[in-house]
């Protein structure tokens, strides 16, 4: 059996951990610290490691041996500059346990960058060496929580409103001290006007609706840009979904529901879809990025089915984790047991045993990320070193 994660005796740490990494890190990126070095690790040649049986240590990760840990090692790879800008001393200690500081994670990523690329067996026997398994929990001590799926999706969009581009995606406001934020509702109704917060405006409000429920996309622009939009932030509503009202209001049932139902019904009943939508009063902000790559919020960039949005105030930035879903006919193949990144987060995501798995572009990636609705277990590795501290 996994351990779980230790209950910390004073929640101090975590509160404090938690102001650092929203007001803080910014701030500390000026003061970059040198790197990491390597730890001292002996050379295994590649057919040794695949001899090697898995650690008993990840002996009760289902499906671990069987994982591709090369592509998971080149998707970790991806968190490794985060971290890098990040001050050496910085704990990474959430309300229930500690992570270890940015020092032990630039370890590990300096000996990830010495391994070999596409090596699997060398990248299973790294994480195996390096990093130990904690079993997420949730405050009661279950364990099983529910996992989504998201998508990267394409709108067409202009820098000035128009006939045909009239929704527009909003940026994140900068909210005075003690402001109500407007709701979904309020902002159809014109409550951010006038204050120069337009990023662009698109041609669709329900595809609009959509990017918000993944947080990033691309938009063709009328003047032939291609440019990426991504989450920034959200305006402090909690997130109702919109299919459970459309359950509740006998337009669908449980059974059937999906994205693609919700879209149909919007597309159906224009004289009500606003009204859908102003029921899930959350209302998604937007910055701008380059039309290279989708990247999280950890501004690296996301890699399709192995990038994990997550809680960050459970789950460490850029930590591995290991996803195992079971018996779920909402995921291809009814299974997904997977070594996966923590590298994007989202505001509908809440608790220690919680994510989206990133599926990527293009139409078979929004079939699956719009059919997963999944019930599965995270485990978290940590760095050995911060693990032996616990």
């Amino acid at each position: 059996m996994l351990p779980a994660r230790r209950r910390r005796k004073g929640p101090a740490a975590g509160r404090l951990l938690a102001a650092a990494l929203t007001l803080g890190l910014a701030a500390c990126q000026a003061n970059r610290e040198e790197a990491v070095a390597p730890s001292a690790t002996p050379e295994v040649a590649p057919a040794a490691l695949a001899a090697n049986p898995v650690a008993p240590a990840f002996r009760g990760l289902a499906g671990w041996e069987a994982d591709d840990h090369a592509a998971a090692l080149a998707t970790f790879l991806n968190s490794c500059p985060w971290f890098a800008d990040q001050p050496a001393s910085l704990a990474l200690d959430y309300p229930d346990s500690s992570t270890g500081t940015v020092a032990d994670w630039r370890r590990v990523c300096a000996d990830a960058q010495r391994l070999p690329a596409g090596d699997g067996p060398a990248a299973r026997r790294f994480f195996e060496q390096r990093f130990r398994p904690i079993a997420m929990e949730h405050a009661d001590g279950s364990r099983d929580g529910l996992f989504t799926g998201y998508y990267a999706p394409r709108l067409r969009g202009d820098w000035q409103p128009s006939a045909t581009y009239a929704t527009p995606l909003y940026s994140l406001p900068d909210w005075a001290p003690g402001e109500r934020r407007p709701t979904r509702a309020d902002i159809a109704q014109g409550a951010l006007a006038g204050r120069n917060l337009e990023l662009i405006w698109v041609d669709d409000p329900v595809d609009a609706f959509f990017l918000e429920i993944q947080g990033s996309g691309l938009v063709d622009m009328a003047d032939g840009e291609l440019i990426g939009v991504r989450y920034i932030g959200q305006n402090g509503h909690g997130y109702v979904p919109v299919g459970r009202v459309l359950i509740d209001w006998g337009e669908a049932t449980a059974d059937d529901m999906s994205m693609e139902v919700i879209r149909a019904w919007l597309a159906a009943n224009p004289d009500r879809a606003q009204a859908l939508m102003n029921e899930n009063p959350s209302y998604v902000f937007f910055e701008r990025r380059g039309p290279d790559a989708i990247v999280g919020n950890l501004d690296v960039p996301l890699t399709a089915e192995r990038s994990l949005a997550v809680d960050w105030g459970h789950v460490p930035r850029g930590a591995p984790v290991w996803l195992d879903i079971a018996d779920d006919p909402t995921v291809p193949g009814g299974s997904l047991r997977r070594l996966m990144v923590a590298q994007d987060t989202g505001g509908a995501i809440r608790g220690a045993v919680a994510g989206d798995v990133f599926w990527g572009f293009g139409d078979d990636a929004a079939a699956h990320a719009s059919g997963m609705r999944a019930r599965g277990q995270l485990t978290v590795l940590v760095p050995a070193a911060a693990a032996a501290e616990r």
